[in-house]
């Protein structure tokens, strides 16, 4: 009996093993074959070749810095809409029409990206052919379907967070003469800044990764990311994909544990400042 607890935690540790191997085992390929010289499947010898044709494609280049471009445009904007969305749901109670709002904001979480992209087109052409704009589809078509549905992401995120807040303080603050648009700037913003970080994040992802969307409001001379890669990859295997693929995984690493140690270090200050604030009572 003694020896159950160490069996169980013999088989957490196997189940989390696998786990991580399935997850990580095909990037982990990616990356080493990335450093493969031949261009075959099978391996030769490590070099650098594809790293250096990858720099030198101009295509390729343009294409990572369109999508990095309406990524980061499209997680800015959907921040500020979906904090809106949020404050108005949480702290407005409720208003006639507050169901359907929640209903149409949380909606393009289950809307199928083809549904999305289809009437997104619909509604650009319609726009043009009545008021002339936009007069033709690119990166700002792009950007403003990616806010759509980026915004219902960040609204989700930062719903769960405001719900969790103690209004006291705020209260607090307007009972000592502070307005509400400066209670909010002032107080509630830096107590959900780790969820509008987060949010932050997770709409520049799904920007950066979207190719239904995309393609159905793009034009010609406005190819993203995704779309030059499935375009390569549909012709065969490309190891300067590997090497894209290997420097995205980098910078998004290296990002996501900037914010993970950010938002750590955000929520042990919080965590003190309830302390203290518990304590002088």
């Amino acid at each position: 009996m003694n020896q159950l607890p160490y069996v169980r935690s013999k088989g957490r540790l196997a189940i989390l093993a696998v786990c991580f191997f399935f997850l990580y085992a095909p990037m982990l390929l990616l990356v080493v074959y990335s450093f493969n010289a031949s261009q075959l499947a099978a391996w030769e010898r490590f070099s650098l070749h594809w790293y250096n044709v990858l720099f030198h494609d101009d295509a390729m280049i343009s294409a990572v810095t369109l999508s990095l471009t309406i990524a980061a445009l499209s997680a800015t904007s959907a921040v500020v809409l979906g904090t809106i969305a949020a404050v108005v749901i949480v702290r407005f109670g409720r208003f006639r029409g507050s169901t359907g709002f929640a209903f149409m904001l949380t909606a393009p979480l289950v809307m199928p990206d083809v549904i999305t992209g289809l009437s997104l087109l619909l509604l650009f052409v319609a726009m043009g052919n009545a008021f002339g704009w936009p007069g033709d589809r690119g990166m700002v078509t792009i950007w403003l379907a990616h806010v759509t549905f980026c915004t219902a992401y960040v609204a989700v995120v930062i719903n769960s967070r405001l719900r969790e807040l103690d209004r006291s303080i705020e209260e607090a603050a307007m009972d000592l003469g502070a307005t509400p648009l400066k209670v909010f700037f002032v107080i509630t913003v830096p107590m959900i800044l780790p969820a509008i970080v987060t949010g932050w994040l997770l709409a520049f992802t799904l920007s950066l990764d979207d190719l239904v969307i995309a393609s159905f409001v793009t034009g010609p001379g406005s190819t993203t990311l995704p779309m030059a890669i499935f375009a390569t990859v549909r012709r065969g295997i490309n190891p300067e994909i590997n090497a894209l693929a290997s420097l995205i995984l980098l910078v998004v690493g290296v990002v996501g544990f900037i914010a993970w140690r950010f938002m750590a270090h955000e929520e042990k200050q919080r965590q003190r400042d309830i302390q203290r604030a518990r304590a002088g009572h």
